[in-house]
């Protein structure tokens, strides 16, 4: 299996009401990733980008919603990109502090 750089896996971070709650309670956070990593290769990629030990991955497909483009017959419809996300659990005294500055 080739290796993915790690710049290509997690695209952002995604910084919401619910994830800083789960950043508190449970020392987890949420980022989009690419469709195509895996769990191994976030897990690398997080930790070789912030520094961390990773304690579990999860991961989520959300499909892409169905858009309709405005015209005056109506008829033009597309789909939006399907995309993944994220939520990595950190090891116990583990902290991102990248997100802490938000």
């Amino acid at each position: 299996m080739r290796e993915r750089d790690i710049r290509f896996v997690i695209e952002r971070p995604m910084l919401t009401e619910k994830g800083a709650e789960m950043k508190e309670l449970k020392n987890r956070y949420v980022f989009r990733v690419n469709r195509k990593a895996n769990k191994r290769e976030i897990k690398e990629a997080v930790e070789k980008m912030f520094n961390v030990k990773v304690k579990d991955v999860r991961t989520a497909v959300y499909g892409g919603k169905k858009s309709v483009a405005m015209n005056r017959s109506g008829r033009y419809s597309g789909l939006r990109s399907s995309w993944k996300k994220a939520y990595v659990t950190l090891a116990e005294g583990q902290n991102i502090e990248a997100f802490d500055l938000v």
